[in-house]
């Protein structure tokens, strides 16, 4: 009897850690913080895409920042992934998204009241429409709005 309880015991646990290995704590951002951070890693090159749950070409798109990160992870990589849902869609939108996705970059929600005013924020050329992708190396800086392949991707990431 013991040993199964041992067994049931053992079951539960690793249950719950394997459910739990890929949820992902999505953090509130705001866009000083974003940019506090990578001023932070001056030597780090990062790759902040902006996306929805609700946007088509996004949800397309994801794959490929999670596999960049993963095919670069023993490089200076940042790859940053900020929603822009509404912040109350937080827990019942990003978060179930980002666990059923088992995504292991890390996830943002945009933290900000006024749109028009972090777009111009983020980029003086940007119209708002997302996916949006800005890669950063020290002062170099290229900004992309448009869904990316991951040839796409990789190509601007090697670029810098």
């Amino acid at each position: 009897m013991k040993k199964i309880q041992t067994l049931l015991v053992y079951s539960f646990l690793l249950f719950a850690f394997a459910s739990t290995a890929y949820s992902q704590n999505v953090k509130l951002l705001t866009v000083d913080q974003l940019y506090e951070r990578v001023n932070k890693g001056k030597d780090s090159t990062y790759v902040v895409n902006f996306w929805a749950t609700w946007c088509g070409p996004c949800v397309k798109e994801l794959p490929h920042f999670e596999k960049l990160q993963s095919e670069y992870k023993t490089e200076k990589l940042a790859v940053l992934l900020v929603s822009v849902d509404f912040k109350s869609k937080l827990n019942s939108a990003v978060i179930p998204f980002v666990k059923r996705k088992k995504m292991k970059n890390e996830v943002f929600l945009l933290n900000e009241s006024s749109p028009q005013e972090y777009i111009d924020r983020i980029d003086p050329s940007w119209s708002g429409s997302i996916p949006a992708t800005i890669f950063i190396k020290g002062d170099k800086r290229k900004f992309i709005e448009t869904e990316l392949t991951y040839d796409q991707l990789l190509t601007e990431y090697k670029k810098l």
